[in-house]
This record gives structure tokens, sequence and C-alpha cells, in this order.
């Protein structure tokens, strides 16, 4: 009994030891979301310009990525030429400006131009908990239906949209085709 005792501790260090060392090797910006394959959320929000109320039958129709902002997010700035230019492409993104002063989202969107064909504004993030958000940036690819079906967690930079989301929007621009 005494030797199971001494044993334990030792046991249980290499327990964590080997949860740690997986930990080590997972991507962070692969956090797993029980919303891909589900429609996008109900909601019905004003929009950060014009102030207009949005709703979910405003994303329908094309694919589009949707791109969780905020001014307070200094991620986000570094993203937003990326998705400026992505914009000028002709990629279809939607904003969701998270948690933030409208005042604020409409004098950065004033410097550094507006990549967004519809930005709700989420001053209280219900959309964001609705959609499981953890922070700013994060950018979910929907269908034309609105069903999203993949979610990035961070900065999209060139890099990102070239090996990881362009073959993934390009696909869904394809099969929306008649």
């Amino acid at each position: 009994m005494k030797r199971w005792i001494m044993v334990l501790p030792l046991a249980l260090f290499l327990l964590v030891a080997v949860f740690l060392y997986r930990g080590l090797y997972l991507n962070p910006s692969e956090l797993p979301s029980a919303m891909i394959g589900k429609p996008f959320p109900e909601f019905a929000l004003p929009a950060v310009q014009g102030g207009k109320t949005l709703t979910r039958a405003d994303l329908l129709g094309k694919p589009a990525l949707v791109n969780v902002w905020g001014t307070w997010c200094i991620s986000c700035r570094v993203e937003h030429p990326v998705l400026n230019k992505l914009a000028e492409q002709g990629v279809l993104i939607y904003g969701i400006n998270y948690k933030d002063d409208n005042a604020a989202a409409l004098k950065w969107l004033g410097e550094f131009h507006n990549p967004y064909q519809l930005n709700v504004r989420d001053e209280q993030g219900t959309l964001g908990l609705n959609l499981g958000v953890y922070g700013a940036p994060e950018t979910f690819l929907i269908d034309g239906k609105g069903v999203i079906r993949h979610k990035f967690v961070g900065v999209i930079d060139e890099t990102v949209w070239r090996e990881q989301l362009a073959g993934l929007y390009q696909g869904l621009v394809d099969e929306a085709r008649p």
C-alpha cells in the first residue's frame, strides 16, 4: 500500500506532462466551434453606418467572410489593410463591430476605409456570444444559405488568406454558381 502512495505523485506528474506536451503542438487559431455546419444565428441589430436594422436575412445570397472586429483590437488594425485589399478583389466581407463604441467605429472606417458590405453593430456582444466569439479578430466563412462553414481565429494576413482561406472561399463561390 505504501508503495502505491509513493508512485501516485509520479504517475500524476507524467499524466499532466503528456497533456502539456500535446498542447505545444496545437494551433491556437484552430479553436473548435460548435457552429460549424449550423446556420448563422438569428439577430436584429443596427448597422454601424446609418443605423438601419440588419438581420440574418441580409447576409444570405452569396458566400462571404464575416469578420468580428473592434477599434479596441490591436490585431484588427494589422488585419484591416488585408481586408481592404480582399474587398477590392471582389471578396464579399461582412463586419460585426464587437463590443465597441459606434462613434469610434465610424471614425476608424473613415480613416482606414471600409471593406465591409454590411457592418453589424454588436455593442452588447449578444451576436458574438451566440457565435461563440472569444475575442477579435475572428472570421467566419458562410455559404450563400448562411451556413457557417469555417471559423478562423486571429489575424488574416496575406499568407493566411492564400494558404488557408482563399481555397475555402473560392470553393463556396464555385458551389454557388448555377
